[in-house]
């Protein structure tokens, strides 16, 4: 589908005439023309449709769902951040070293992506009739506590769900990274992000209002849909040759085997070099500068009064704004370098939440905090998607994305629950997930100028090599 033959074809309007080379970009074996780029991106575009379909909705209605039964706040923080960072802390490692090292008719991706889509789709048709399995549960048990007994029902399928999610979106970033040339991957992720946030409009504006209503349906339907359209795009997009793995050592196949065994070579590796160990703890501080806000936003709007369809309509308009502005934050992803536009984004966002923390209690000036929060964190997560690709060996990508992503893990595991404690403890002042966002990102841009200091050392925007 998207390695095509680069030969010109002759002038037919000058004899004698020799006709301009044909624009091409190569990654890897492969060689685009300016149609085989605009094919790859439209079935890439469709499984990032679907993918975030997915994103878009099911956290929300999870969040919601768990907020109807009155779990704890720390409860609510365990299932849906420390126990999805507890699984990427284990899984990530073990599926990107093994995706990089496997060699098949399919390719070194698409196979994983193959076994996790159905098993990501079965996990949400389980969620969409855990209400109806609880109630079933819940009859047979009727001492229990009904909530309890909903939260251990609706913990199952999240849990089976979340295994399939983290192992696919350990391979997929590392799909995009083999197939998509290099000089383009700034404008792909400002579509990428675009269709994200169509999805998450969509949702917002039409659908979130529906959810108390029609919770089961509505996952039921998304499950399917993403489940069918996602194995369509696998099959469609094709990978190149790869050169042979390395010699099969401690670092390369024994994670594959056991979490243990060969994880001293597996660390060697990924957290021998200063370099790569600032690189890890900036993104970290940076992708859990938005958490406190995003994890606990519904119940801070409905503290406040905010109805869903009031809160599903703002975020809405938060999207429409980042729609405007995505396909421009890549562009200047390309011209300027994902690093230094993921540092003006922690500028913007530091101020945004300190801001929020001050003036965030009533309906409207929290509403009008959370579309400040969501447009600049959507530069932000524009800014960034591309940064993995340009500041880690290409051949081992997903290896060094898993290494990061265990960074990012113990530190997910313990925020949500933190946050949580803090709000349980001040009976519910939800303006503190400001305090604790701005802090985060004051910590992230202080990183990213140590990493960007260590990056023009190395080459800079023009000459930069990865080390190894």
């Amino acid at each position: 589908m998207n390695s095509v033959p680069s030969t010109p074809p002759p002038s037919q309007l000058i004899p004698g005439a020799v006709a301009p080379a044909a624009k091409t970009w190569k990654v890897g074996t492969l060689t685009y023309t300016t149609a085989g780029v605009a094919l790859l991106f439209f079935w890439l575009l469709l499984g990032d449709f679907v993918w975030s379909m997915r994103e878009r909705s099911v956290g929300p209605m999870a969040h919601w769902y768990l907020n109807h039964l009155n779990v704890p706040s720390v409860v609510f923080g365990l299932l849906l951040s420390s126990f999805p960072a507890l699984v990427s802390f284990i899984l990530m490692p073990v599926i990107g070293v093994k995706s990089d090292n496997h060699r098949g008719k399919w390719g070194r991706r698409i196979p994983f992506l193959l076994v996790t889509t159905p098993l990501a789709a079965l996990g949400m048709i389980g969620l969409a009739v855990s209400p109806i399995v609880a109630r079933w549960v819940h009859s047979h048990f009727p001492d229990q506590s009904e909530m309890v007994v909903s939260v251990v029902c609706f913990g199952v399928f999240w849990a089976a769900f979340e295994l399939a999610t983290i192992a696919g979106g350990a391979v997929f970033g590392g799909l995009i990274n083999d197939v998509v040339p290099k000089e383009l991957l700034g404008r792909f992720y400002g579509l990428f992000r675009a269709v994200s946030l169509i999805d998450g409009m969509i949702f917002n504006y039409w659908i979130m209002g529906k959810v108390p209503e029609y919770f089961t349906l509505i996952m039921a339907v998304v499950g399917v849909v993403y489940g069918i359209a996602f194995t369509w795009v696998c099959l469609k997009v094709k990978e190149g040759d790869y050169p042979p793995p390395p010699p099969r050592t401690a670092a390369t196949t024994g994670l594959a085997v056991g979490f243990f065994r060969g994880s001293k070579a597996y660390f060697r590796e990924c957290f021998s070099k200063p370099y790569y160990l600032q690189v890890f703890a900036m993104m970290m501080a940076a992708f859990l500068a938005f958490g406190p806000i995003n994890i606990f936003a519904i119940p801070y709007a409905r503290s406040l009064g905010v109805d869903m369809d009031t809160y599903g309509k703002y975020l809405a308009l938060t999207f429409l704004i980042s729609l405007c502005l995505s396909f421009f934050i890549g562009w200047l992803v390309d011209k300027f370098h994902p690093l230094r536009m993921t540092m003006a984004a922690l500028l913007g966002y530091a101020v945004v939440a300190l801001l929020g923390r001050l003036y965030a209690t009533t309906p409207d000036t929290f509403l009008a905090a959370w579309v400040a929060h969501g447009v600049l964190a959507g530069c932000f997560f524009t800014s960034v998607a591309s940064l993995g690709q340009r500041l880690f060996p290409r051949e081992k990508f997903a290896q060094y994305a898993s290494a990061s992503a265990m960074v990012m893990a113990p530190a997910n595991m313990v925020l949500a629950p933190a946050v949580g404690l803090v709000l349980d403890r001040t009976g519910k002042v939800y303006h503190h997930t400001f305090t604790a966002g701005c802090a985060l990102a004051v910590v992230a841009l202080v990183l990213a100028l140590c990493v960007h200091h260590k990056f023009m050392k190395l080459g800079g925007p023009k000459h930069y090599v990865a080390p190894v």
